[in-house]
């Protein structure tokens, strides 16, 4: 029995490789985190960017919060079962009536995991409207596996390298899949996707957080680091991370920073 999802929706996520939105967030939430990211922001005296947007859960409470929240860990329970790590998490957050934009990619082309069964559930904690660059997804294509990727690194390539699918996908193709503040989008690893820039008035703030069932494992080193947010690991098949204590704290900063020092050495990709 479906504990968040109904049977339609699981059925439309085998079928195409995406379902959204699916509401999660309570409007006192979504005001919550937010502020609290916007407050560290204004602490810092700059946008979040990295490191700290990338594995956020380790470093900030309200990141903590979402990722393991009941509603967001039900829904994906439904599609990878109940044995559920955190394998990465990254922020997505686009200015106001700015220029930059995401290629079309699949995720899976930066984490070398198996088997393909990694869930992204993408958490908007502003409106991802057609106008403010929501996703755009491709239906069916997941099941092709992973596709050639390349880089063509450009200025406003939000994604690292700017490393995608380039060729044969326009700019049009697929679907798009807005999704307003407090709900989630989930898309399958192969899911070819891509969103446009944000030309509305507010910032489009998007939390991505890469789910796998515990048996799927690395491809190669070295080995990243997980968190396991429900269920148990009876595989051991990533370096285990700790759950946040004290948002912010030197303990926190120093978690944050070995677990993206990890990651960053499993993609290969340079700091």
């Amino acid at each position: 029995m479906p504990k968040r999802l109904d049977q339609l929706e699981i059925d439309r996520y085998r079928r195409d490789g995406f379902i959204g939105p699916v509401p999660v967030l309570s409007d006192a939430e979504v005001a919550r985190y937010r502020a609290s990211l916007e407050s560290y922001e204004a602490r810092s005296g700059a946008k979040l960017a990295f490191p700290q947007k990338s594995k956020s859960y380790l470093l900030f409470d309200w990141a903590d919060a979402i990722v393991h929240h009941p509603a967001v860990l039900d829904a994906v329970e439904d599609l990878i079962g109940p044995d559920i790590l955190v394998y990465h998490l990254t922020m997505h957050i686009k200015e106001p009536a700015s220029d930059g934009l995401i290629v079309w990619h699949q995720d899976d082309d930066y984490f070398h995991l198996a088997p393909a069964e990694h869930v992204t559930a993408w958490v908007a904690l502003s409106d991802a409207s057609e106008a403010a660059g929501c996703m755009r997804m491709a239906p069916g294509v997941y099941r092709e596996g992973l596709l050639p990727h390349i880089e063509d690194p450009q200025p406003n390539h939000l994604i690292r390298l700017g490393k995608g699918i380039h060729g044969r996908f326009r700019d049009d193709d697929g679907v798009l899949v807005p999704v307003p503040a407090g709900a989630m989008s989930l898309h399958h690893t192969h899911t070819p996707h891509c969103s446009g820039p944000n030309r509305a008035g507010d910032r489009r703030i998007g939390v991505g957080v890469s789910y796998i069932p515990a048996h799927v494992r690395p491809t190669r080193e070295p080995r990243s680091s997980a968190l396991l947010v429900r269920g148990e690991d009876r595989f051991g098949h990533f370096h285990p991370e700790t759950r946040l204590k004290t948002s912010e704290s030197p303990a926190a900063v120093a978690a944050h920073a070995k677990a993206y020092d990890l990651y960053m050495a499993a993609t290969g990709i340079a700091r």
